[in-house]
């Protein structure tokens, strides 16, 4: 199984920090599972411009094809102006529209608001599902108060994000047994 653990801003830090425990947790919990991270500030990636994801060269490639060969993603994404940000969006816009089909896909947000925690139920969420993913429900939220000096002080964070990753591949795992299953039934 092959997850990417996908940072979705080129600023900030926080969402960096939570995604390395959420890489930390996926090997030291499921040693059987190929994780990639891939954090959009290391990247220098083109913007959209309707091209097949296939044509991109470069950093817009690796990350492009690494999305598309991943049997599950979990997205972290920071909350700026009550949206996601635009290096995330423009991610979503270079691949193809059923880009997530028959994959899981998983997310947290980490905001300076409470207020912020919709934005993965109204932004995010019809995203992917319109792009044909298998979303996990439940997605961890991390506020502002959370870190400090860009570490996770609160336990309660570590607790969802092992929870998340938990149901993410218990997911994947389980959506593989059932298109096999399907699979095995045709005659030919």
């Amino acid at each position: 199984m092959k997850i990417v653990g996908l940072s979705g801003s080129n600023v900030g830090s926080k969402t960096r920090t939570a995604m390395d425990y959420t890489v930390k947790s996926i090997k030291e919990n499921h040693s059987e599972v190929e994780v990639t991270l891939i954090d959009l500030a290391d990247y220098d990636l083109q913007f959209s411009d309707g091209r097949n994801y296939l044509e991109y060269k470069g950093d817009t490639g690796y990350v492009v094809q690494t999305i598309m060969e991943a049997d599950a993603i979990i997205i972290g994404t920071p909350i700026f102006q009550a949206s996601i940000p635009a290096t995330l969006k423009n991610i979503f816009d270079l691949l193809p529209v059923n880009a997530f089909r028959d994959k899981v896909v998983s997310m947290y947000a980490t905001a300076g608001s409470q207020k912020h925690y919709l934005i993965i139920e109204q932004q995010l969420k019809p995203i992917v599902s319109y792009m044909k993913a298998q979303i996990v429900q439940s997605y961890v939220f991390i506020e502002e108060k959370d870190f400090q000096r860009k570490e996770i002080i609160n336990e309660d964070v570590f607790f969802r994000i092992d929870r998340l990753v938990e149901d993410t591949v218990v997911l994947t795992e389980t959506y593989k047994k059932i298109r096999e299953a399907k699979e095995a039934a045709y005659d030919f």
